[in-house]
């Protein structure tokens, strides 16, 4: 295998897959790999899904993927209505990725303060909103900040779940709180409920905006369509991308009441963003995701990976410190090196992700069986025991 032309940017596997189906991959040599990665939580319906096939057939047999934000396209009106009523929001800005969505949100928020000479927005510390300027800022570890100085101004930082320390930073230039509801690259950690209600009261107090980033909880991923239904408390800002096309590159800022209307043309755009291939998959994982049957089984299957790994943490007390997680994004926290334990399992056809310093990731495509958990948690069972000798 030859790498002489991509640029260093990501620490790859030794491995190039060619086909998929259900939660498993193949590669170039014919071997077969049980998936719990999931292209990072993005593909919610596995490989080869007749159903989102079909509708990007229909795309692409329409010969029209692409028309610019010009005029509209056949899908993405629908795609909007369908978005904006399973969020429970009411307008919709499409991009094409997580870090683009959370970009527009804090353009919007700044935008929105820049009359009431607002503009300090509070992230958490080891939140992750993405890898450009403004979202990397808006990122609390200073891993992600290293080498890439000046970064812009007017961002601080409070701690997850400690609602004083949020409290401590809200002064008149405060405009806005971004947060993920179950952090994500931080270390699958779900915020409390009364973080959450707090951190709305304050808002609304202090006439500032809530911003949540769903990009990863999202789209099903908890066990509802989104984390914050799972809290009962509504943000004015929301992002979505990872699964929101099921695999098909896509990103979303969704707005309700006064944030709603703070764009106008010419503040904010994206070439791609509502292009018809995406809209056609985005309507798609929402008539999916508006399915309890299928909602329910993502609950299911997170509660009988949960039960499987406190299992292996009565039976590694030594390696695993905590268990943690709901619905279908899960973590165990380790006393080593998480990648020990992810090259362990990839050597025997098990593919897993770290998240933050300690935690090994468990984000399976939402369709994984019991039968699929059994066999990860067997491979892990035996990596495990593989690594503590």
């Amino acid at each position: 295998m030859s790498n002489n032309h991509l640029m260093n940017t990501y620490s790859q596997w030794p491995v190039t897959f060619i086909s998929g189906e259900g939660a498993y991959l193949k590669d170039d040599k014919g071997d077969a790999y049980l998936d719990f990665v999931g292209g990072i939580a993005v593909n919610a319906l596995g490989y080869k899904h007749e159903g989102l096939a079909a509708v990007i057939r229909e795309v692409l047999d329409s010969g029209v993927l692409h028309v610019s934000n010009l005029y509209y396209n056949a899908h993405v009106l629908e795609a909007a209505k369908k978005l904006a009523a399973l969020s429970g929001m009411e307008k919709v800005f499409f991009c094409n990725s997580g870090a683009e969505a959370n970009e527009a949100a804090l353009k919007l928020t700044r935008k929105w303060g820049s009359g009431k000479n607002k503009s300090t927005i509070i992230s958490m510390l080891d939140s992750f909103h993405g890898r450009t300027y403004a979202a990397v800022t808006a990122t609390g570890q200073k891993k992600y900040h290293r080498h890439f100085a000046p970064l812009p101004p007017g961002f601080v930082y409070a701690h997850f779940n400690d609602l004083d320390s949020v409290k401590a930073l809200v002064d008149e230039r405060t405009c806005a709180i971004i947060v993920e509801p179950i952090q994500g690259e931080g270390g699958i950690v779900p915020a409390t409920k009364e973080f959450l209600h707090g951190l709305r009261d304050l808002c609304d107090r202090h006439e500032l905006l809530l911003i949540y980033d769903e990009v990863q909880c999202g789209m099903g991923r908890s066990g509802k369509p989104f984390a914050h239904q799972l809290y009962g408390v509504k943000p004015d800002i929301l992002t979505t991308a990872k699964a929101l096309a099921g695999g098909v590159p896509a990103g979303a800022m969704l707005a309700q009441g006064e944030a709603s209307d703070v764009f106008v043309p010419g503040d904010h755009a994206s070439t791609f963003g509502g292009n018809a291939l995406a809209a056609r998959a985005i309507i798609y994982m929402c008539d999916t995701l508006q399915e309890k049957a299928f909602l329910s089984h993502v609950e299911a299957m997170g509660r009988y990976l949960r039960m499987k790994l406190e299992e292996l943490k009565v039976q590694f007390p030594n390696l695993i410190t905590a268990v943690r997680g709901v619905g279908l994004i899960n973590g165990i926290a380790l006393t080593i090196p998480p990648k020990e334990v992810v090259a362990k399992c990839f050597e025997k056809k098990l593919l897993l992700a770290s998240a933050g310093s300690n935690v090994v990731r468990f984000v399976p495509p939402l369709i994984i069986t019991e039968k699929e958990i059994d066999a990860a948690v067997k491979i892990l069972q035996e990596s495990l025991s593989e690594v503590r000798s």
